[in-house]
């Protein structure tokens, strides 16, 4: 059986043809009627008209059973909605619903990891890299009363794709809002110099638990993998204040270090030092002791033996006392006995050198 006609023009669903030469699509009711017609032409009449019907009804019945079967991908999870009610979630692989309008299938991406910005904006093109501040979701009032410009990054992706998409209505909206809750809590706690300097990666991971708390408490279906921060500086408007006083405790915090390593080298050696006078005025003390205690004895020694010998004890220390004073002295000795004319002169010190060399 031929298709074209080229007597009537008419389609293959044997309705005539569209004159402007545009194919309208089949119509149901042809087809149906062109299935009836084959049926008719392989059965008989009587037996077709009483069955005919429920063949045609049954086979459009599987073909729209069969519409139920979808493929879940690797990265995807399946939510099955029944009459626009969340009924199941379904794994990768195939999976079968009731075909629509019954039920119908949303199969969300749940392994990519999706980014939300807070305290800027970028720009949606690839190629420009401009950056424009959000000032009223960046400033913040920190622990200490000062102001910090934040901007910052949240990365999280699906584990319950169910729970994503209906209990919350607008999911995004609320992840951006908990994770700028949950940063002005911790900046609020801290202070502005650990903010800005070595604690930004403590108010990251303090952040991203606080976040996760809070989208558990909403059943989001939601994972927060990373808080990155982007930028944490004073306000634009006392910036340049704010470096001339960083940079005064810069170098107040140099003089300090200067200051204790001066200490730390002059402390010991002024230790020492004053142990060294320590020892030393001990060592004279002992002497001073031992000298007094020599003379002590010496002195009651001597004081025994005049006791003995009156005479013969003070002649030896009369000549004791003279040796002791005249030792370093020069000396002329006269003999009284040569008579008053003459002096005889005996030059002891010049005999004594003469003597020596």
């Amino acid at each position: 059986m031929s298709w074209s006609d080229n007597n009537n023009n008419n389609n293959p669903w044997g309705s005539p043809g569209n004159g402007s030469g545009r194919n309208p699509g089949p119509n149901i009711d042809d087809v149906i009627r062109n299935a009836q017609n084959k049926f008719k032409g392989l059965m008989p009449g009587s037996f077709f008209g009483k069955i005919g019907p429920l063949i045609i009804l049954l086979i459009l019945l599987l073909i729209w059973l069969a519409s139920g079967f979808y493929r879940v991908l690797p990265d995807e999870q399946g939510v099955v909605l029944q009459f626009g009610k969340y009924t199941k979630t379904t794994q990768p692989g195939l999976n079968y619903h009731i075909p629509w309008p019954v039920e119908r299938v949303f199969t969300p991406k749940v392994t990519k990891i999706n980014r939300i910005d807070v305290g800027y904006r970028q720009s949606p093109d690839s190629r420009v890299t401009a950056i424009r501040d959000v000032e009223e979701e960046s400033l913040m009032l920190t622990g200490d009363e000062n102001i910090v410009d934040i901007d910052f990054s949240v990365f999280w992706l699906i584990n319950d794709a169910g729970a994503f998409l209906f209990n919350v209505q607008a999911p995004e909206q609320t992840i951006k809002s908990a994770a700028e809750t949950a940063m002005r809590e911790v900046i609020g706690q801290g202070r502005i110099q650990s903010i800005l300097t070595e604690g930004r990666t403590e108010i990251e991971n303090k952040t991203g638990v606080l976040i996760q708390e809070i989208l558990d408490d909403y059943k989001t279906g939601v994972t927060i993998t990373q808080v990155q921060t982007q930028k944490a500086d004073p306000p634009s408007q006392v910036i340049d204040a704010f470096r001339d006083v960083q940079a005064a405790r810069a170098d107040l915090e140099r003089q300090r270090n200067e200051a204790e390593a001066y200490a730390n080298d002059i402390i010991p050696r002024a230790r020492g030092e004053a142990e060294q006078i320590l020892q030393q005025a001990e060592g004279y003390r002992q002497k001073v002791i031992a000298d007094s205690e020599g003379k002590a004895a010496r002195f009651l020694s001597i004081q025994n033996e005049y006791a003995k010998a009156p005479n013969v004890t003070k002649k030896r220390i009369f000549y004791e006392t003279m040796e002791a004073v005249f030792s370093d002295m020069d000396k002329v000795i006269i003999d009284k006995s040569s008579g008053d004319t003459v002096v005889p002169y005996l030059p002891l010190p010049e005999l004594s050198k003469k003597k020596q060399d």
